[in-house]
């Protein structure tokens, strides 16, 4: 009798004793025909809130295979009860319970729609119902990607969530990452402002937050993208000072240094990427880092930062040979422009002694500047070989100058052996004027008193035989100097060796330029000066060997070197100099 006006209460009997014999899911059934199979009735709406309780009973009493099918069945009857009978009083709770229901079976959607109208339709419900709304609307929005709707029921949630709250830590980093996402969003978009602005705002909004270290870090690369130094700057300082132990604080370093150098501001640049050095155990990167430190230091114009950082490179790094003994070149130049004389010299000094003890490890370049750093130093014991004069006490001096002479002498021809060919020059060059100025200095002696006007002149005969032999030897060295004309080498000191051969042999080397449209070789201008490689004379020091014309080397600074094999001239002999004078 189903339009029995006595139907509806019969059938709320019926469902109530399937319920007491625990049969759920008949009860959940009749309920649901009692509340909405008749004709709004007294017991209506009371039978709706039933089925929702027999559905979750049934549900807590299910197997783990059905879970799915009766939670489903719980939700659609909870939203049909809240739908027709919103003004129960366990209406917004049911609805609350569905959309959080919706939510755990990740229907996002439903979930959202159930969320929002629980809002809409129960306002004024329990603070509790109206938060776990929010944070369903938080949680749902966060998940579907709409980040921006997520911040702010998060904002909302946490408006009403009681301070102390063990809860809300969580919370706050949930707000932290829909705005993070809304900055990565951004950033996928190549809109770098708005994602700086999005990933600075983590730190505004959720200052405690987990996530706020990797947004500000991010901000910065957002704001680098947009060449923004300033603000970069800025960002990655205080998130150097705000976070002074996180994992990040490395790459942060870096990228202050990139910052600061692309900005202009090469000290501090410097300052970061020695920084850089300290903070990582990665030696390629250390070694990296200090050289770039000193580059910008010595670009800035703060030489004596740039000689303290390569002084430390070459301190932390002895391998490779080459790299460290470009460096100690560099430190040598600073010191030299230091006037730091003592200290330039001691530089040099360890470049040449590394490179003799490097082995294997030595290469074209390591000897070229090993080369030349020899080159300077026995420059500076030719120096103290010129300010011996020769004067009283005459025989005292002459044995020192001689004794000087003769080292100087072997230092020089013992650089030839590096075989590169500038060095090879100089030192030929370097010889001839040894020559040259011990027969000026025989000269220009000092005069013995007393000597009648006889004795003068016969001591001026003497001297003039002592010395005129040397001045030979200095005219046939400088043109030996001219041989590495024909080895492809052509330089300062061979330029020097012409000088001086102009003045030594004016009638030879100082004759006027013929007029002439092209000079079409080296050889020519050999030729052009009317010597005979052929008579010059065979005891010169160094004689050098003829080239090979089809393959001439050039000694350069990137190392190419002059193969060149000297003779060794006989030592100075104890001469009867003193005697003879």
């Amino acid at each position: 009798f189903p339009a029995d006006e006595d139907s509806p209460a019969i059938n709320y009997q019926l469902a109530d004793l399937l319920l007491e014999n625990k049969s759920f899911d008949e009860a959940a059934v009749e309920y649901e025909k009692t509340a909405y199979g008749y004709p709004s009735h007294d017991k209506s709406s009371q039978a709706g809130y039933a089925a929702v309780y027999a559905y979750r009973e049934q549900l807590g009493a299910a197997a783990p295979d059905s879970q799915d099918r009766i939670k489903r069945e719980v939700v659609r009857s909870s939203l049909l009860f809240a739908d027709t009978f919103p003004k129960h009083e366990k209406a917004a709770l049911v609805l609350g319970a569905a959309a959080d229901d919706l939510y755990s079976m990740e229907e996002y959607e439903q979930a959202l729609v159930a969320a929002k109208k629980l809002l809409d339709v129960f306002p004024e419900a329990d603070v509790d119902i109206i938060r776990s709304a929010w944070l369903v609307i938080g949680h749902s929005s966060y998940e579907l990607e709409q980040y921006s709707e997520a911040e702010f029921a998060y904002l909302k949630v946490l408006d009403i969530l009681p301070e102390g709250d063990k809860t809300r830590d969580a919370l706050v980093d949930n707000l932290a990452a829909s705005i993070y996402k809304q900055g990565e969003q951004a950033k996928a978009a190549e809109e770098h402002r708005v994602a700086a602005d999005h990933f600075l705002r983590v730190g505004r909004m959720a200052p405690n937050s987990s996530i706020r270290p990797m947004a500000e870090y991010d901000a910065a690369a957002a704001l680098i993208q947009l060449e923004d130094w300033g603000m970069a700057a800025s960002v990655l300082t205080g998130f150097r000072n705000t976070f002074p132990g996180h994992e990040l604080q490395p790459e942060v370093t870096k990228k202050i240094a990139f910052v600061y150098r692309e900005n202009g501001q090469l000290s501090m640049a410097a300052n970061e990427y020695e920084r850089i050095e300290t903070e990582t155990e990665d030696e390629e990167i250390r070694r990296e880092a200090l050289l770039v430190a000193a580059e910008l230091y010595e670009k800035d114009g703060d030489k004596p930062s740039t000689l303290i950082v390569y002084q430390r490179y070459v301190d932390y790094f002895p391998q490779p040979v080459e790299l460290n003994l470009e460096t100690r070149n560099k430190i040598a130049e600073i010191l030299k422009e230091q006037n730091n004389h003592d200290a330039y010299l001691s530089e040099l000094e360890k470049i040449v002694a590394i490179d003799g003890a490097a082995g294997t490890d030595r290469t074209p370049r390591t000897r070229y500047l090993a080369g030349t750093a020899a080159l300077v130093l026995t420059e500076t014991r030719y120096e103290k070989f010129l300010a011996v004069k020769l004067v009283k006490p005459f025989e005292v001096n002459l044995r020192k100058k001689r004794q000087l002479m003769k080292s100087v002498t072997k230092e020089f021809t013992a650089l030839i052996d590096y075989e590169i060919g500038e060095v090879t020059a100089a030192s030929t060059f370097y010889l001839a004027e040894i020559y040259a100025h011990f027969s000026v200095a025989l000269m220009t002696s000092e005069r013995p008193e007393g000597l009648s006007p006889l004795e003068l002149e016969e001591y001026e005969l003497a001297i003039e035989e002592q010395a005129y032999p040397f001045e030979e030897k200095a005219i046939a060295v400088h043109e030996n100097n001219l041989e590495l004309i024909y080895r492809g080498v052509y330089n300062e000191w061979i330029e020097k060796s012409l000088q001086k051969l102009a003045e030594f042999v004016p009638a030879r080397y100082a004759k006027p330029e013929e007029a002439s449209d092209i000079i079409s070789s080296l050889d020519t201008f050999v030729f052009a000066i009317n010597r005979p490689v052929e008579s010059l004379p065979a005891e010169v020091l160094p004689d050098v060997e003829e080239a090979d014309s089809s393959a001439p080397e050039q000694a350069e600074e990137s190392g190419e070197t002059i193969e060149v094999e000297p003779q060794m001239p006989d030592e100075i002999e104890e001469s009867e100099t003193a005697a003879a004078l």
